[in-house]
């Protein structure tokens, strides 16, 4: 049945109120081509009729691809009890909780998730979370120059081009001198570093694994760094510190990184999760917000906002940074994830996310004219050299239905033969068989 809440005689005064004579006077603007037809419409459906048309409606969107694409950006297994514990109301619809008296169970989870984040960097304090990978990258380089007071910043060029591109932008207009320096055979070149490194520099920006998957220990580099005076800051992968050398035991001062990994969807791009963590003597330094652990008058356990150097919080002259909310729900997910595995759980994920990257690296070094790039020690990223454009190969692969990689000539100027590979526990061997069958054909 048809409900029209106005009746004729209602709808003519309507219309003498506003000085029109009828209906067709009143959209007379519309031109005919543009007006409705009729509006006869089909019969209702029931709710099961329209969810599964609405269902088949975004499936035309999802296209059905094997992935075994990185770049900062993974698709790692997400435990269903994540989804559903964080979708809880009283999470989703919380803000920011300023008052500690109603807020326990939220600064309970920020106050944990900054516990989980230094634990995987073995260093002393995290804050509440940032924006995603490169805003924390960021956000580390200005904290090391008002750390130092100095303004030269020296840049690994094996950092992700999207961080170093946000980076550069965030301080366009400011006064900040950045030296870039090369990557040779998979590593950070400590000559070129040593070359350009001086008492004026603030903070040299590192990134383990790089964005080549090469795996490298820095503790040479801050060692030199720190006899100048220098912060290093260290962007990292945060399932590869299940395995391999965290920031803290090379006495990197700042690490930073992108928590999608760590519970979150790979949603098209975002919302992601950016982490910080610091040794103690730089606490009040950070951006954002640390949640405290403390007690009450009668002694029982309780969560503050223990340091909120935000511009609403402090004058804007002193503030540490205008970031206005940490990505709470995101850095919800990452303390039930990293929770959910715990920590033999996490160790055995990075052993896994390793094994089968070293598993598809031994196929497709049986590939002929396919070089796998061996100079450095790899996690679950590597790089093949092929005998063609690999962007050209990744197109071809989409059609097979593969996302084989990340062409790197796409980021770096004479890679355009060079092909970025990444493996997570989500790739069966199966799955890598048959990449590595379709790109031989390929090529």
């Amino acid at each position: 049945m048809n409900f029209i809440p106005h009746t004729d005689k209602e709808r003519r005064e309507m219309c003498k109120a506003i000085g029109v004579s009828s209906i067709d006077e009143l959209f007379k603007d519309i031109t005919p081509d543009l007006k409705a037809k009729s509006f006869e419409l089909p019969n209702g459906k029931s709710e099961f009729e329209v969810m599964r048309f609405f269902k088949g409606l975004a499936n035309k969107n999802n296209v059905s691809l094997t992935s075994f694409l990185g770049a900062g950006f993974y698709d790692h297994y997400i435990p269903s009890a994540v989804e559903s514990l964080s979708s809880k109301p009283e999470f989703y619809t919380a803000y920011t909780p300023y008052q500690p008296e109603c807020s326990q169970g939220w600064l309970q989870s920020i106050f944990e998730f900054q516990t989980a984040i230094c634990e995987l960097t073995s260093l002393d304090v995290a804050n509440a979370s940032l924006y995603d990978g490169g805003t924390a990258l960021y956000e580390a380089a200005m904290m090391a120059i008002r750390i130092t007071g100095r303004k030269k910043i020296i840049v690994d060029s094996g950092v992700n081009l999207l961080y170093r591109s946000m980076l550069y932008t965030y301080t366009t207009n400011l006064e900040i001198e950045f030296k870039e320096t090369p990557v040779v055979h998979g590593q950070s070149s400590r000559k070129d570093i040593s070359s350009v490194i001086d008492k004026d520099t603030a903070a040299i920006i590192l990134q383990n694994p790089n964005f080549f998957g090469a795996i490298d220990d820095h503790s040479d580099i801050v060692k030199k760094a720190h006899e100048l005076g220098v912060l290093v800051i260290q962007s990292v992968y945060p399932v590869a510190l299940g395995l391999i050398k965290p920031p803290g035991e090379m006495d990197v001062d700042i690490a930073t990184g992108e928590g999608q990994s760590l519970g979150l969807n790979l949603n098209f791009g975002g919302p992601y999760l950016g982490f910080m963590a610091a040794k103690k003597q730089y606490m009040r330094k950070m951006p954002g917000r640390i949640v405290g652990e403390t007690v009450d008058k009668q002694n029982k356990r309780g969560f503050v906002l223990t340091l909120q150097t935000r511009e609403q919080h402090i004058r804007r002259e002193k503030a540490t940074s205008n970031i206005c909310s940490n990505e709470a729900l995101c850095a919800l997910r990452a303390v039930i994830y990293l929770s959910l595995l715990g920590k033999h759980g996490f160790k055995e994920l990075a052993l896994l996310n390793h094994k089968k990257a070293e598993f598809a690296k031994g196929l497709f070094d049986k590939i002929k004219g396919v070089e796998v790039k061996k100079n450095s020690p790899t996690f679950n990223e590597f790089t093949l050299m092929l005998p063609k454009r690999a962007d050209e190969i990744v197109c071809k692969l989409i059609e097979k239905g593969f996302i084989c990689g990340f062409p790197l000539g796409r980021f770096y100027k004479g890679l355009d033969n060079y092909l970025l590979v990444s493996v997570t526990e989500k790739r069966s061997k199966e799955e890598i068989a048959k990449l590595a069958d379709t790109l031989e054909a390929a090529l």
